[in-house]
């Protein structure tokens, strides 16, 4: 199994467990949050929805500058809608592993915004590190949320206390 074929089965795997999460958000309650600093539940939701987009990103150019991103958080409008969108994104992510080489994975890739480089790194790391590690952050953090509004959680890598599996 090359790279990229690892990184393709993981990110089917993790679609799976995203998914089944984003299943359960409760979208009436999407102002919640449980901190003043926080954001919102359907603002994360939102964000988890949208993170495989990163991995498009990464695969199929060598940078992302803020400063001249025409980028805007998509916010659902309904369950229905924020399943479609992590869906959508999650194809385009696979179409772009597909495509990729190998030898693609040595490539740098910059995050900046203007004269601000935040980091470079080759694509492989940018893709463990910032698409699948920042997923898997902010899709545990959403959990805990749902816990907080006492949202029976689904199973993710095993059962959780609400489920068996």
């Amino acid at each position: 199994m090359t790279v990229v074929e690892a990184f393709l089965a993981e990110l089917k795997n993790e679609a799976i467990v995203t998914r089944r999460i984003l299943e359960v958000v409760p979208l009436e309650k999407g102002d919640w949050k449980p901190h003043e600093k926080s954001m919102t539940l359907i603002r994360l939701a939102s964000h988890v929805a949208s993170l495989p987009e990163w991995i498009t990103t990464v695969v199929k150019t060598d940078k992302l500058d803020f400063a001249t991103s025409d980028f805007k958080p998509f916010i659902p409008s309904s369950k229905e809608d924020l399943l479609q969108h992590h869906d959508k994104n999650v194809a385009s992510a696979e179409a772009a592993l597909q495509s990729m080489g190998e030898e693609a994975l040595a490539k740098g890739w910059t995050l900046r915004s203007g004269d601000i480089t935040y980091f470079t790194q080759c694509k492989h790391e940018v893709l463990r590190g910032t698409c699948f590690n920042h997923l898997v952050h902010h899709r545990a953090q959403l959990g805990v949320y749902l816990r907080l509004l006492d949202v029976a959680l689904p199973p993710s890598y095993g059962p959780t206390a609400d489920t068996t599996m």
